[in-house]
């Protein structure tokens, strides 16, 4: 799985990201997994027509040294379907920066 990972977080830096998380995320149902909603103009042509499997999504991992994203984008409520991909790379770019934003935001140091 091709990822973007940002790890050797400090214990309190986990926690600030933990409770920005929880506000700001859909959980995904497992402990520290959450959602990170990809906005329509974002997606490709394919996942635009593919209404059904919206919102599209890419899931986070917050673990208590690191913070990792797949780069998988998901469709809501379904496993497989044509319409998921890997990112391309303005869904990537827009991922990182996002990510980074969030860090920056947080005072955090990456």
């Amino acid at each position: 799985m091709k990822q973007y990972v940002i790890d050797e977080l400090r214990s309190w830096d986990y926690g600030k990201v933990k409770d920005y998380l929880g506000k700001h995320l859909k959980t995904a149902g497992l402990e520290g997994v959450y959602w990170l909603e990809i906005p329509e103009e974002l997606l490709t042509d394919q996942q635009n027509d593919h209404g059904p499997c919206k919102p599209f999504h890419f899931g986070i991992e917050l673990e208590e040294d690191r913070l990792s994203c797949g780069l998988l984008v998901r469709a809501s409520g379904n496993i497989r379907c044509h319409c998921i991909a890997y990112a391309n790379r303005e869904q990537r770019n827009w991922l990182v920066e996002t990510l980074d934003a969030m860090m920056e935001q947080l005072g955090i140091i990456v």
